[in-house]
């Protein structure tokens, strides 16, 4: 292995997520569906609130645009953005 390059040591370090022991595995599943339950609840709420609170084209155009800038700002800062 002292004679690889370091794109062909990363084929034989990498983990292989074939293998059932490898991965994520959730132990107890009824604390993630009741948070999962409980943030559709409050998005769907929080959702209900901003369409009341748009009364204008305006408003809608800024919020638009707030959307628009963090959808940037998540592809500016993913760590696995290359460039």
């Amino acid at each position: 292995m002292a004679n690889m390059n370091v794109n062909q040591r990363t084929q034989f370090d990498r983990v292989d997520l074939t293998v059932p022991t490898t991965g994520v595995q959730v132990r107890r599943q009824w604390p993630l569906v009741a948070f999962t339950v409980i943030g559709a609840a409050v998005l769907a709420a929080l959702i209900y609130a901003t369409v009341v609170a748009i009364d204008g084209w305006a408003k809608a155009v800024v919020l638009g645009v707030i959307m628009l800038t963090t959808v940037g700002v998540m592809i500016a800062v993913n760590p696995l953005r290359r460039g």
